[in-house]
């Protein structure tokens, strides 16, 4: 972070970082990724802004100056909100601990004025973004995959943004795996099945994947997919109320 002064003084103090994190590589993604800010209005609601991310040595993405001000005491805090996009990927924006809601859009924070006598209100710690792999994720060749449509239970609508996930464990040493993906505004998802599943007995052929959905808490949906057999039919998961 070279490029930033001690936050209590510098005039390129960033009310956010935000590190773009590809979920599906596990490293953070460098490039690529553009990043869109906007200001609730009380009248217009969510406004677009000019303002352009700014690449930090460490790979955050940061807004420097805003919130700077020429009378900081006149003005309130206002609350912005970033949008993420990448070829390939859907951007997840609870932060991590935090219950998933399909309704989050963008990653909101409050913007402090100050100026250089007056220091910004709050100090601030990197955020990580992580972007799930879309429907259309070229993943590399041989990778296996499950696709389907994640829908409303009650009326079969497609539900949009949902989380679609996958757990496990390896055979061998029980390291822990992780897989998961967001459906598309049709509610398609395309879910990587990259480790194994489980076996009824140590040497079978069939593998058992548990591949839940989730809109918002409370609202969940789950099936089990059976592989090879399973690999080229359309799942679809159904969401009701738990």
């Amino acid at each position: 972070m070279s490029a930033f002064l001690p936050l209590a003084r510098s005039t390129l103090y960033s009310p956010v970082w935000l590190v773009p994190f590809d979920d599906h590589a596990r490293r953070v993604r460098a490039a690529g990724v553009d990043v869109r800010l906007e200001r609730l209005d009380d009248a217009d609601g969510w406004l677009p802004l000019d303002d352009r991310a700014v690449r930090t040595p460490s790979g955050s993405l940061a807004f420097p100056g805003l919130g700077r001000r020429a009378e900081p005491r006149a003005a309130r805090p206002e609350r912005h909100r970033a949008l993420f996009a990448a070829a390939g990927y859907q951007p997840l924006y609870p932060a991590d601990g935090h219950p998933f809601s399909a309704g989050l859009v963008g990653v909101e924070f409050l913007v402090h004025p100050y100026d250089d006598t007056h220091p910004p209100a709050a100090e601030v710690s990197p955020r990580l973004v992580r972007l799930l792999p879309s429907v259309s994720f070229p993943y590399p060749p041989a990778t296996r995959t499950v696709h389907g449509v994640v829908v409303d239970a009650a009326g079969g609508a497609p539900v949009a943004n949902a989380l679609v996930e996958a757990r496990g464990r390896t055979g061998q040493d029980l390291t822990p795996w992780h897989e998961r993906t967001l459906s598309d505004a049709r509610g398609a998802f395309r879910l990587a099945l990259r480790w194994e599943g489980e076996r009824a007995v140590e040497h079978a052929v069939e593998e058992t994947f548990r591949v839940e959905a989730v809109e918002r808490p409370g609202r969940t949906g789950s099936l089990l997919v059976h592989l090879p057999q399973g690999a080229e039919r359309q799942h679809v998961i159904e969401i009701r109320e738990q």
